[in-house]
């Protein structure tokens, strides 16, 4: 499991296993600089459709669903790339170009109808859904509360990087989050984006400070605060 998932998976995110089933090919035209996708991997080399934004671009394209295998765009493979090397290619199609985009669904079970099994007096006997199992390279998985001092600056950090790259990606947000809680001031932040996989995207300097700002703000409670002004947008 850790090598197959290296990240977070929320306890009431949908878990399933991907069997190849029906490859699916069609045209987009990127006519808005955001497609409305979250994309997320699993560790392996594979990247998929995590969410879709309703009305967005990506919405209105036929075939397409969540829980796809991106596999190719105009044929180029991606097998083999990270969810935020994907989002990178799909952020740098020009606007108002069309490209070839090809998906694997993935073959359905008969387990999507069952719902989850009742306790007493008809309460989940999942529970409250609210912690998050974290798995790790290294030593056990955890199950954690999660902080909302974190769940409020990812949030934050989800929608620079919407308007930045076009793309919502949690993950992204959450090891951006990560690299900047270890941070003492905007100097480190950036020294430890240039030193991560993060150098890939080419953030401006106008943008790791408003990041910071988002980070420096949780620190601070400033975000917590006023945590309803926030809303993750996929």
């Amino acid at each position: 499991m850790t090598r197959l998932l290296g990240g977070q998976i929320g306890l009431e995110d949908f878990i399933f296993a991907h069997v190849k089933g029906h490859p699916k090919e069609v045209d987009v035209t990127k006519s808005e600089d955001a497609l409305g996708l979250t994309i997320t991997d699993n560790g392996a080399g594979y990247a998929f459709i995590k969410r879709i934004k309703e009305g967005s671009v990506m919405d209105q394209v036929p075939l397409i669903a969540v829980g796809d295998h991106i596999e190719k765009i105009d044929g180029e493979s991606l097998v083999g790339c990270r969810h935020f090397e994907v989002a990178k290619k799909l952020k740098e199609i020009p606007k108002g170009s069309t490209f070839t985009l090809r998906t694997v669904e993935p073959m359905k079970s008969g387990f999507f109808n069952i719902a989850p099994s009742k306790g007493k007096k008809g309460s989940s006997s999942l529970g409250s859904g609210k912690q998050t199992l974290r798995l790790r390279s290294s030593g056990p998985a955890t199950v954690e509360i999660p902080d909302d001092v974190v769940n409020v600056a990812t949030d934050k950090i989800n929608n620079l990087l919407e308007s930045f790259m076009g793309i919502n990606d949690t993950e992204l947000a959450q090891t951006i989050w990560e690299i900047g809680s270890k941070a003492e001031n905007p100097h480190d932040f950036a020294v430890g984006v240039d030193e991560s996989d993060l150098q890939m995207f080419g953030f401006t300097d106008d943008f790791i400070f408003d990041m910071w700002g988002a980070i420096s703000d949780a620190k601070s409670g400033r975000l917590n605060q006023v945590a309803t002004d926030f809303n993750e947008q996929f």
